[in-house]
């Protein structure tokens, strides 16, 4: 094999193995298929967990949305915020895992330099807001069943400023490639786009980016997430230690435990992996690896706007009851009172 020699890089890429080329040019993936880093059945294998992704996100999410404005019943403080997710899902679904679909089709990525960016900027930018939603539907849980701050009512308008940080939060951290600290350049097997962890140029400092993404964009939202669940958990055993003689808080005790593991389990799922991946390579500059594997992290992000909307919207009995009701298959006699989150936010400790 040969080295791919420095003054050949291009500016728009960079495959992080050596080639047996002396013009790495010749190889890019906005240009001829990346057979050469893949069989033909890996490509489409991925061609097809990309349509699975998109056909199934953009429904979910686009159903989430439109139960929302056709259902004034649904409009609550902590349904925007699932609404805010759905929307980051959505645009994540729509974007990177249609492009990544048709990039894996034809084994390259056929939209060009430009569209690299495009899409990576805008997989990004839904990637962190979901992260930032899912941390602050731990916050607003946190402050309606622990009350921290007593008797502070979280209404609508602090749902929405919330969803504003969001985005505000996900820009600061998507638009720095566009600028120069880092690039979106196609990542794995070079069919979908992302941040550039592979290489050291001193003109993109991309190790400096990736930490930061580490602390602001990780570390932080997954911190908020334990320490908020972790004190709902210690709050509903204490209510339910103290009411011990009543089977709903007992029972509401069992299932919230539940939903919090798999809540925290597919938080990991869905970023773990890509967490995981970037900081080795930062840290293992020269490694070889087989970008196969770096794949499959991109992958399981990408998943998050499948799995998210099942486990914190089709899991609740509003959006679920709405849903059928809009599709025609009944579900829609439920009491608008009733919800399974509102049932939570009643029980607290004695």
């Amino acid at each position: 094999m040969r080295p791919n020699r420095g003054e050949e890089l291009p500016e728009d890429f960079w495959i992080p193995i050596s080639l047996d080329t002396n013009n790495i040019t010749s190889l890019s993936p906005f240009l001829v298929p990346q057979d050469h880093l893949g069989s033909t059945g890996t490509f489409y294998a991925m061609a097809a967990l990309m349509l699975f992704l998109f056909v199934v996100g953009t429904i979910i999410n686009g159903l989430t949305i439109a139960c929302t404005v056709q259902f004034k019943k649904l409009r609550s403080h902590l349904n925007y915020i699932l609404v805010n997710l759905a929307v980051a899902n959505l645009l994540v679904a729509s974007v990177a895992s249609f492009t990544a679909f048709c990039s894996f089709s034809a084994r390259y990525f056929i939209f060009g330099p430009l569209a690299c960016k495009i899409e990576g900027f805008l997989a990004t930018l839904g990637g962190m807001v979901s992260l930032w939603s899912l941390a602050v539907i731990a916050f607003e849980r946190w402050l309606v069943i622990c009350k921290p701050l007593g008797n502070f009512a979280f209404k609508p308008d602090h749902a929405l400023a919330c969803c504003a940080f969001t985005w505000i939060f996900a820009l600061i951290a998507s638009v720095p490639p566009l600028v120069g600290w880092s690039r979106y350049i196609p990542e794995g097997l070079q069919c979908s786009c992302g941040p550039d962890w592979y290489t050291t140029n001193n003109k993109y400092n991309n190790e400096s980016y990736v930490m930061f993404l580490f602390c602001f964009c990780f570390a932080v939202p997954f911190g908020t997430i334990i320490f908020c669940y972790t004190q709902l958990l210690i709050t509903l055993k204490m209510a339910a230690k103290a009411q011990a003689d009543s089977a709903s808080t007992q029972k509401a005790e069992r299932e919230v435990t539940r939903m919090v593991v798999v809540m925290v389990l597919g938080f990991m799922v869905c970023w773990m992996p890509y967490t995981t991946f970037s900081l080795w390579v930062v840290n293992n500059r020269g490694q070889a690896f087989d970008l196969r594997l770096a794949t499959i992290p991109s992958c399981l992000s990408k998943g998050s706007t499948v799995y998210n909307p099942i486990i914190y919207i089709l899991l609740n009995k509003q959006f679920r009851s709405c849903m059928l009701k809009m599709l025609g298959m009944g579900g829609g006699e439920e009491d608008e009172s009733s919800s399974q989150v509102t049932e939570v936010s009643k029980v607290g400790p004695a």
